[in-house]
């Protein structure tokens, strides 16, 4: 009866954490028993007819990694797959993300598998591809350009997506991306592709990079702020990357590039077209700004108390 309860409350415990979004503590949770212990009980709730409970295990399997993991989550993608619910549809995005995270030859060509199978399909959601190839570049290795460019060749989408980007991306070392983003005949849609994977991990190597991206979005900031679309898009995709981790990635750009940056800040600070871009503005100048920042800040503060927060915090910061 005390192991039951015991596995009850740590089964409980797991899911809590993980759709609560805390993966430090959804991780605690799988590691602290051991992979002896944790595997079973994973494997078990994986059968589970709650797609939260289905989506727990597949985060918990991809925590514990190896080729049994990759196995068990592989078979069970494929039972997900088949359900063709919106619940199978979660827990598929789950296990991909999970072998995203395992190291090894096996997860990746278990995602690469997953890739075709999205492909064979009629239209895959771009959700789906997104997810692929955020798993991939993960496991970015050579032996993936050949499939992900086969796999671009068979689609039949007019608009970029995430496999332009992926393909860009292991195609071209820090030198040729460098000059790639800073070319302004590329398509500003796929180098927003190329922004959304870094965001999902960005290489030591390729943050020397970062000016380029931001340097090409000084030309569409007219666009950007006054209309919702492509330009609006990618400012949204330059934003989250460099916020991701902005203590680390601020004392590495250059002096020129900040300013540059600054200066977007405090254009997006006062436009309407995208709420999110004008918050992440805020955020930014809250690192980047100076003390007179703080009074366009307060100017244009939202109504909304929630959304006002977000500029106080930055304007009281840059006041000291």
């Amino acid at each position: 009866m005390a192991q039951r309860e015991e596995a009850t409350q740590w089964r409980n415990a797991l899911i809590s954490a993980f759709h609560e979004g805390d993966e430090a503590r959804a991780r605690t949770q799988v590691t602290q028993f051991g992979a002896r212990k944790a595997r079973p009980r994973l494997e078990a709730m994986l059968e589970d007819p709650d797609a939260a409970v289905r989506q727990a295990a597949a985060f918990g399997l991809g925590e514990l990694g190896g080729a049994a993991s990759v196995r068990r989550l592989e078979h069970q993608l494929a039972l997900e797959e088949a359900r063709g619910s919106h619940d199978g549809d979660a827990v598929a995005e789950a296990i991909t993300q999970a072998l995203g995270r395992i190291r090894g030859a096996s997860a990746r060509a278990s995602l690469a598998r997953r890739l075709e199978r999205l492909v064979a399909t009629d239209r895959p959601d771009p959700a789906d591809l997104n997810d692929v190839a955020c798993a991939l570049w993960r496991k970015r290795h050579p032996e993936l350009i050949p499939i992900v460019r086969q796999s671009m060749e068979k689609l039949e989408i007019p608009t970029p997506t995430a496999l332009h980007g992926l393909l860009v991306l292991l195609e071209k070392p820090a030198e040729e991306l460098l000059h790639w983003a800073a070319d302004g005949s590329v398509p500003i849609e796929i180098k927003g592709e190329v922004l959304t994977l870094l965001t999902e991990e960005l290489p030591e190597t390729l943050v020397s990079t970062l000016p380029a991206f931001i340097f090409s979005a000084e030309p569409l900031m007219d666009t950007a702020v006054s209309h919702k679309g492509a330009a609006s898009a990618y400012c949204v995709d330059l934003f989250s990357l460099l916020l991701m981790n902005p203590e680390r990635l601020f004392p590495m750009i250059p002096e020129a590039a900040l300013d540059r940056l600054r200066d977007m800040a405090r254009k997006w600070v006062a436009a309407t077209s995208s709420l999110k871009c004008s918050l992440q503005a805020a955020v930014l100048l809250k690192h980047l700004g100076r003390k007179e920042d703080a009074a366009l800040l307060e100017a244009h503060r939202p109504a909304d108390p929630t959304l006002a927060k977000v500029f106080d915090d930055a304007a009281r910061a840059l006041r000291g």
